[in-house]
């Protein structure tokens, strides 16, 4: 079964094909060069790049897999959550083209997409299990306990972790993406010189906490304390805190397999500090940890068995909990 997965629920446009569950495409036309000079994101101006490019890219992606539109059995697009103008023009693409071609729509959620993605490179894993999704505009734990059955453990009561790399980056100077340019500062710098707490200290539960570190950030620059060693410190609690929050859940739970995806999932000093937690930890393929639409085609083939035959009525949401 050849399934076409679309996402533009931010600034990136995403069209990947899968083919019984195996991706044969993946194509992103990214745009972060577009909203560098703003340092974030300015969602009319994405949603307008995304409509200068969606077809062409679907023809692209169809090309390289070598097949034509016809081949297509099933349209996959994100509903939501996202930008509501970058939503929809990927998502009314996607309905338009499964209508004119008589198949049938699955509407998918975009932290849903973002969990099927690691299972590229694990199919063989089966739930339950815990999933982290960090990225700039989410940060979630869930518990999957079954194929489309999730239970929220929790969530960032501000900004995201990725949201956070983004305005410290800023205020540091940096470029955007943030999370990349705070970690290559960081290698500079010694964090032990700065002291920024770990949010959240003695909770019971399994909140995120972000915001205040931005705030910290201005202010260590406000005394003077160098930027890089800033950079190293801000990462090592963002870090910490993360890996404090996901290994009491583990604890919690009695579940040992952690599957971490979203942008901040490519942060290596994260991925060492899980590592060492002792936790089986699943990551997704090189291109599949930011938004793209290979892991919505991912999720529909998972999900397609369980869901009504056509979706097409669904609207769009901005905001959507996932449970």
């Amino acid at each position: 079964m050849w399934i076409l997965g679309i996402d533009t629920s931010c600034d990136d446009t995403g069209v990947g094909l899968v083919r019984d569950g195996r991706v044969v495409v993946n194509l992103v036309a990214s745009q972060t060069l577009l909203h560098q000079r703003y340092g974030g994101v300015v969602p009319e101006l994405a949603s307008r790049e995304h409509t200068q490019v969606i077809d062409g890219l679907v023809q692209q992606a169809l090309t390289q897999a070598g097949i034509g539109v016809c081949d297509l059995e099933l349209i996959a697009a994100t509903r939501g959550p996202g930008l509501i103008g970058a939503l929809l023009v990927g998502y009314t693409y996607g309905k338009g083209l499964a209508f004119a071609l008589g198949k049938p729509f699955v509407a998918v959620h975009h932290l849903e997409g973002h969990i099927y993605a690691a299972l590229a490179q694990h199919p063989e894993v089966e739930p339950p299990f815990l999933a982290l999704v960090a990225s700039g505009g989410h940060t979630h734990l869930f518990e999957v306990r079954s194929w489309g059955e999730y239970k929220l453990i929790g969530a960032t009561l501000d900004d995201a972790a990725g949201e956070a790399f983004d305005k410290s980056a800023r205020l540091l100077g940096l470029g955007y993406p943030g999370g990349p340019e705070i970690e290559k500062l960081a290698r500079q710098g010694d964090a032990s010189k700065v002291p920024l707490a770990v949010p959240l200290q003695g909770q019971e539960g399994f909140a995120f906490s972000f915001s205040g570190l931005k705030t910290a950030v201005a202010r260590a620059l406000e005394k003077g304390y160098a930027p890089a060693d800033i950079a190293a410190k801000f990462q090592q609690v963002v870090v910490e805190h993360i890996v404090q929050v996901v290994t009491r859940a583990a604890q919690h739970t009695g579940l040992t397999t952690l599957l971490v995806t979203g942008g901040v999932a490519q942060n290596a000093t994260l991925r060492a500090r899980l590592q060492a937690a002792g936790l089986r930890l699943l990551f997704p393929p090189k291109g599949l940890a930011t938004d793209n639409g290979a892991m919505i085609a991912l999720a529909a083939w998972r999900t397609r068995w369980c869901i009504p035959q056509s979706q097409v009525s669904l609207p769009a949401a901005a905001y959507l909990p996932l449970c």
